[in-house]
């Protein structure tokens, strides 16, 4: 158990770690930058990718945040109505002329 004191950065810090311990080939991140305030935000992206590198794991991230997927993903699924409707780097999907995948970058 988590003191309730814990800020939500330092919660999610503590929640990687020890997932660590179990030396995972791949780390599931659900909405890891959600309620975050931009700079602690920030710090758990590059906590991600600094993890990815150092511990070798792949990396599964949900996430609605763009800013995150840009820096931290190599490639994106995006899923409408629970179908995988587009895949590609973060730049393809932007560069996409398909409304309802322009619609998540506009």
């Amino acid at each position: 158990m988590m003191p309730a004191e814990l800020s939500g950065g330092m919660r999610k810090r503590i929640a990687l770690a020890r997932t660590l311990i179990l030396k995972p080939a791949i780390i599931l991140y659900d909405e890891p930058t959600t309620g975050l305030d931009p700079i602690t935000g920030m710090e758990i992206i590059e906590l991600i990718q600094q993890v990815q590198q150092e511990y070798r794991t792949a990396s599964l991230v949900i996430s609605h945040d763009l800013k995150l997927a840009q820096i931290a993903a190599e490639r994106i699924i995006m899923l409408i109505d629970g179908t995988c409707y587009a895949q590609g780097t973060f730049s393809e999907l932007q560069a996409s002329s398909d409304p309802k995948v322009r619609a998540f970058f506009d």
